[in-house]
């Protein structure tokens, strides 16, 4: 199954996708864009080009798994998304994804504006591998 994975930002909203295989996640883009409903609007033409049967939007809750303001707007941002897409939009919890990805380029020394450039993409693959290791692991279909 074609899925595709949303690390929704104020400003900057990562993207990754994996093929059929569900093997490799893979960084597509980062849209840069200030307004919700264009960003939505963005993130869907980019799920019918990516031809996605599956769309996770990272939900970050706070580290003892309560919602905050975060969260909800990632929860609106997936519903309002649902509505523009023929494929079903799951929230996953990302907790610690933008982290990990900065440690992420940090072994590549990736400094800068190209970190700034990437890093929500890279969070977009973390979120998808993360996504992609549970249904392996729990045979999810």
């Amino acid at each position: 199954m074609i899925i595709m994975s949303v690390d929704f930002g104020d400003s900057r909203t990562g993207i990754a996708v994996c093929g059929k295989s569900e093997m490799i996640a893979s960084p597509v883009c980062v849209i840069s864009e200030k307004d919700f409903n264009k960003c939505i609007e963005k993130t869907a033409v980019l799920a019918k080009e990516q031809r996605a049967e599956e769309i996770v939007v990272g939900y970050p809750k706070n580290m003892n798994g309560t919602i905050g303001e975060r969260a909800e707007k990632c929860r609106l941002f997936s519903e309002e998304l649902s509505k523009l897409v023929d494929c079903p939009v799951k929230l996953w919890d990302e907790r610690c994804t933008t982290v990990s990805a900065h440690n992420a380029l940090n072994v590549t020394n990736t400094r800068g504006k190209k970190r700034k450039a990437v890093v929500d993409a890279v969070a977009a693959v973390i979120i998808l591998e993360s996504y992609l290791g549970y249904r392996r692991n729990t045979s999810a279909t």
